[in-house]
């Protein structure tokens, strides 16, 4: 990033939430698929901030003429978690998502926003920074190579949802 970027990075705050969920929404066209997003800004804000916050968010928001001060909504987000590695018994963070809007792509701010996990995770001396990226999307897995990321060909994700939750719950 240079002395004076084009955008700052900042932690969400409350009065964030409709426009992360709005950059979330728009992640989701991005990916094809925004039949999935049944959540709600409550259920965000909640998560966000609530009695017991499960997740953090970082916004990426541009600047005017005064580096200081926001010129605008912001522009990109990341939506984080902490995890966890037996192996290493270390905490770490699990980037659920990073999204640019597509008129601020190749300017450094996913770079940014990827720089500021690892800062976070060095930070909270995790072990691992990880995230998964879709098999289709030759752009965001070019770009994560070249931050540095593995893509682990051995792995796959498993995931449980909806009514199979609640038939493997079953004793």
């Amino acid at each position: 990033m240079s002395d004076n970027p084009a955008f700052i990075l900042r932690p969400a705050q409350p009065n964030d939430v409709p426009t992360l969920f709005s950059l979330i929404k728009a992640l989701a066209e991005y990916e094809k698929l925004t039949d999935q997003v049944t959540g709600s800004e409550a259920l965000l804000h909640e998560h966000l901030f609530g009695d017991r916050p499960c997740i953090e968010a970082v916004l990426a928001e541009p600047v005017g003429a005064e580096a200081a001060e926001s010129a605008g909504p912001p522009i990109g987000f990341a939506l984080f978690f902490t995890n966890y590695s037996t192996f290493l018994t270390k905490p770490g963070i699990y980037l659920e998502d990073l999204f640019v809007m597509p008129g601020y792509r190749s300017q450094g701010v996913g770079k940014a926003l990827l720089a500021y996990l690892a800062q976070l995770a060095i930070a909270r001396d995790c072990g691992r920074l990880e995230w998964s990226v879709l098999d289709w999307n030759q752009s965001a897995i070019g770009f994560y190579e070249r931050m540095g990321a593995t893509v682990l060909p051995d792995w796959r994700i498993c995931r449980v949802t909806g009514a199979a939750i609640a038939a493997l719950a079953e004793p």
